[in-house]
């Protein structure tokens, strides 16, 4: 599916831009901006609950309701380098959520992927892959060539400040659940071990469930959100790991639907005739194509570890 330029129009850092996909770039007298806003705006009141859009001036909570509606969009399409089209309105976007108490969270769950930017920007500047005869922009890249970006990319960073407090804990939480102690580093991804990070999409925590996930999970939402306290957080994140593992018998698949879906990845491989990640990663929702070579990449990094030969207990 290719969505189409209007879609994406940014009314963020300073105007309006298409993204780069095969539809054609409308002119902004050919734009109803009006029309941009309000969806959203609508889409700001669906996601975003009153003390979030109380804490924005006017002007800025349609900056932010439409940048987190197009990045919701672009992550659950199927272009990666269309990510990339979307950075200077991140940058433009983050202060603002910086700035009040009651938004933080999605900042903290935005700065964990603003690298997501910078990957999809260099991946759209390369070559197709192998025996394919299209224009670089309108074929997703290779799993390897992600994977290299996302190595350089990961190996310089130090560990962040609150992972040396909680990995320790964490990694015996995984360890107790028979999981690979090394996929506590899931959190770094999902949210730079930010116990309040949330998703507009409605994910919570370090390790982003899901309010059904972390239901099936056995987690408590209400009168406290327990998907917010690291330890039955970490707990449930493993356990629906093991139960990924065991129906896909291979981590990064298993990591793939942590992060779509299970069904999304069972469906793939069953229209592809293959039960191999690398096959399906092309046809993955963008966010799954980056997250996954990321995760790897920040274990590899951060234990020398390969995630596809991670051992289960």
């Amino acid at each position: 599916m290719r969505f189409p330029a209007l879609l994406f129009a940014l009314a963020v850092a300073g105007g309006l831009a298409h993204a780069q996909t095969n539809a054609p770039a409308f002119d902004l007298g050919e734009v109803d901006v009006d029309a941009v806003m309000n969806t959203a705006t609508q889409f700001a009141q669906e996601n975003l609950d009153d003390n979030v859009l109380k804490a924005l001036q006017d002007v800025d909570r349609d900056k932010v309701a439409d940048f987190l509606k197009k990045f919701q969009t672009y992550l659950e399409g199927d272009s990666v380098v269309d990510v990339a089209q979307l950075k200077d309105a991140a940058n433009t976007v983050l202060p603002l959520l910086d700035a009040h108490d009651e938004t933080q969270q999605y900042a903290a769950w935005l700065r964990a992927r603003l690298d997501y930017f910078d990957a999809a920007e260099e991946l759209k500047n390369l070559p197709p892959p192998p025996g394919t005869n299209f224009p670089p922009r309108t074929v997703n890249p290779s799993f390897a060539a992600e994977q290299k970006i996302w190595i350089k990319k990961v190996s310089p960073r130090p560990w962040p400040a609150s992972a040396k407090r909680f990995v320790p804990d964490l990694k015996a939480i995984f360890a107790a659940e028979g999981v690979p102690t090394e996929l506590v580093w899931l959190a770094e991804v999902e949210s730079g071990f930010t116990a309040r990070a949330r998703s507009p999409a409605g994910a919570v925590g370090m390790f982003q469930l899901m309010p059904a996930t972390a239901k099936n999970l056995g987690l408590s939402l209400f009168p406290f959100d327990q998907r917010k306290q690291a330890e039955p957080a970490a707990r449930a994140a493993a356990r629906y790991l093991r139960q990924l593992h065991g129906t896909f018998g291979d981590w990064r698949l298993a990591v793939a639907a942590y992060n779509c879906g299970e069904g999304t990845v069972q469906r793939l491989l069953k229209r592809h005739h293959t039960t191999s990640y690398e096959e399906i990663a092309p046809y993955l929702p963008a966010e799954t194509q980056l997250y996954v070579p990321k995760v790897e990449a920040t274990i590899a990094h951060r234990e020398g570890a390969a995630l596809e030969k991670l051992k289960t207990a």
